[in-house]
């Protein structure tokens, strides 16, 4: 895969060392510059992103795990689609996962089904740590495109459908009245028209 196509699939790259993550663990803020904001955009189908900034605690737990709680929020550039008036949104958006070795992850998720009663709510498996990075870029860019509203209007703005007024000579009988009207007219011999008057005898 060429580091192109790469920087396409994450626009936003933050990588974290999981190796180098304290025991006590870390915390990052972070902000997306203007060629990351823009790289977002293309992928998010948006007219911009103004402003991105994420908030992190990443925590190590037991059996390589790791869990990553954050906050997302950013000031995006939209169309509305109603006016087509540019409009403007923020996106506000939590993060709370867990991350394990690839090769750990079958096991735990069959932990998770055996502890998990059959009508509680089944938690979503841990996600993968690759290549011993977890990308907290690419969280905040996934954050933000979960909280894009793909339908976004302007305030205000109500989409009323334009109503034709009815046609009086357009309707299911309006045809047949014609053609009756028709027959009638070719119903008529020349022998039928009415006679012209005589002028009166003086």
């Amino acid at each position: 895969m060429s580091k192109a196509t790469t920087d396409k699939m994450d626009p936003w790259r933050v990588p974290v060392i999981v190796a180098q993550i304290p025991d006590t663990g870390l915390h990052r803020d972070v902000g997306a510059d203007a060629a990351a904001r823009k790289a977002m955009a293309e992928v998010a189908g948006l007219r911009e992103v103004l402003s991105m900034h994420a908030s992190f605690d990443v925590t190590p737990n037991s059996d390589g795990r790791f869990r990553v709680i954050g906050h997302v929020s950013a000031r995006i550039g939209q169309t509305c689609v109603v006016t087509l008036d540019p409009i403007e949104n923020d996106i506000d958006e939590a993060i709370d996962l867990m991350f394990a070795p690839p090769e750990r992850i079958p096991a735990l998720a069959d932990l998770v089904d055996d502890d998990v009663e059959s009508e509680a709510e089944i938690p979503d498996p841990p996600e993968p740590i690759i290549n011993g990075v977890i990308d907290l870029g690419r969280l905040a860019t996934d954050a933000l495109l979960l909280g894009v509203d793909p339908y976004p209007r302007k305030p205000g703005a109500v989409f009323e459908p334009q109503v034709a007024a009815a046609d009086p000579e357009d309707h299911p009988f309006a045809a047949l009245k014609a053609l009756k009207g028709d027959a009638k007219t070719s119903d008529k011999s020349p022998d039928e028209a009415p006679e012209a008057k005589k002028p009166k005898g003086k």
